[in-house]
C-alpha cells in the first residue's frame, strides 16, 4: 500500500523538477509545497538538516528524505517507511 507523500520544493530547483517528473510518471501521488512561498515548511527542513534548506525533500509518514533519489522515494512509498 502506498503512503501519503509530500514533496518540499522551490520553483528554481532543477533536481526537484526531475524528481517530480519521475514520481508523476511512476504514478506516485504527492502534494507539492514550495518552501520559498511557505517559509514555515523550510524552517522544519532546516531543523532536520542542521540549518540547510535542502530541496527536494520528501516527507512520508512524518519522516523526511532529504535530496533523495527516485529509487529511494519509490522504496519508501512501497515499503511504507521513509527510513529504508
Amino acid at each position: 500500500m502506498t503512503q501519503p507523500v509530500t514533496m518540499y520544493t522551490t520553483v528554481w530547483c532543477g533536481y526537484c523538477r526531475r524528481l517530480e517528473r519521475q514520481m508523476s510518471e511512476a504514478g506516485i501521488a504527492f502534494r507539492k509545497v514550495d518552501i520559498d512561498a511557505h517559509r514555515a515548511f523550510g524552517d522544519r527542513i532546516e531543523a532536520a538538516t542542521g540549518g540547510h534548506r535542502t530541496v527536494p525533500t520528501i516527507e512520508i509518514e512524518g519522516e523526511l528524505l532529504v535530496n533523495p533519489s527516485f529509487s529511494q522515494v519509490a522504496a519508501a512509498v512501497d515499503g511504507g517507511s521513509a527510513g529504508n
